[in-house]
């Protein structure tokens, strides 16, 4: 994102169904006497995510494990680290896990107990990528990344043509990225560009926080096995990488479904930096639903499944996704709004690809504007 840059949305159309959208949801909740927040079943959830990442790790301490078992008991932490991060910090850091925001703000940090830091993920994930959702230059998550084109209206190399097939090769990176480097240059990025509006003093107290973080972080996955439980480092830099190979695949995967498909549009600003349309309409162009209907994946995913609700409404809990769902269907139905769905997950994994594919092929990509 460009310095002091901001994109306007302009109702162009003059659209009531936003306004018609959050009286059907309001209604929703207050005629059935619920909160939008968590409900036993989040927090039950939130027990078994903290306990899968948690207990692998006790066992590796408690028993003498060969190889092949530590390489076993970090992937079912990776395979919980992406559970925490599609499910628990998520929904916290969205303030939609509870009414309360010490509630919200502590379980929100458990993100920062693996690997990651809050202060950078609100400002990339709350502000850049919810607001300016698939517009160039602006959501970093379609950014131009030099070996990957997320966007059509990003530049395209020859190499290009085969991001299909490797990518995957740095989807199984990513996290490994994000908990060594990339909060750092991200600190510093958002803050030489104005998108964090902290103060010299808030820097260095987000900075201390982060590094602080990352010692904790980097002690108790190496350091205790190491030096406590006479692992080599071999062994435990073996289980690390399975750990971060695994949610890594996982989380981008996921994320990406939402997104990178080809049902999905990229709209581009005007010449007044304007998106001339509705803001929940936009957010309708540029988001796609999968596997509604698989139960495993809807609790697993924490909803982003139904990213189309989570888009709309980011403070209501996702528990509560598969039932405001239909209220988001019909409503889009009766104002003529496209509602964009792939049936089943390897389908939309399949138009992740196929996205892939015509965009590392095809310099100008016509991915229709709604």
């Amino acid at each position: 994102m460009k310095k002091n840059t901001r994109v306007k949305f302009v109702n162009k159309n003059k659209s009531n169904f936003s306004a018609a959208l959050r009286v059907n949801i309001n209604e929703y909740f207050e005629s059935n006497n619920i909160s939008k927040f968590a409900n036993v079943p989040m927090v039950v959830k939130t027990i078994i995510m903290l306990l899968l990442y948690i207990i692998p790790l006790i066992i590796l301490m408690v028993f003498k494990l060969n190889t092949w078992q530590i390489m076993l008991c970090f992937s079912t932490v990776g395979f919980a680290m992406a559970g925490i991060g599609m499910n628990v910090m998520h929904d916290a850091n969205h303030n939609a896990y509870s009414d309360k925001a010490y509630i919200n703000k502590l379980v929100g940090y458990s993100l920062n107990l693996i690997g990651g830091t809050v202060f950078n993920w609100k400002l990339q994930h709350n502000i850049l990528h919810h607001t300016y959702t698939n517009i160039h230059n602006m959501d970093e998550d379609i950014d131009d990344k030099y070996f990957f084109r997320f966007s059509p209206h990003s530049k395209l190399r020859k190499f290009h043509r085969f991001q299909h097939i490797y990518i995957f090769l740095f989807y199984a990176i990513m996290t490994l990225y994000w908990v060594t480097l990339k909060d750092l240059n991200q600190l510093i990025k958002y803050n030489n560009n104005g998108v964090s509006k902290a103060t010299k003093r808030e820097f260095w107290r987000n900075a201390s926080v982060l590094l602080f973080s990352k010692i904790i972080y980097f002690f108790y996955m190496f350091f205790i096995p190491i030096y406590f439980f006479d692992y080599s480092f071999g062994q435990i830099l073996i289980g690390f990488l399975c750990l971060h190979v695994v949610a890594g695949i996982i989380l981008s995967v996921v994320y990406q479904l939402a997104h990178s498909v080809e049902e999905t549009s990229h709209p581009i600003q005007n010449d007044k930096n304007e998106i001339e349309n509705d803001w929940f309409i936009h957010q309708l162009n540029t988001t796609a639903n999968f596997a509604r209907n698989n139960k495993f994946i809807t609790w697993y995913v924490g909803g982003l499944n139904y990213q189309i609700e989570h888009h709309l409404f980011p403070n209501i809990c996702h528990i509560h996704y598969p039932k405001i769902s239909e209220i988001v269907k019909s409503t889009a139905k009766v104002y003529d709004v496209p509602y964009l769905e792939t049936k089943g997950f390897w389908q939309a994994v399949g138009s992740h690809i196929g996205m892939l594919k015509k965009l590392g092929t095809i310099k100008e990509v016509n991915f229709s504007i709604h």
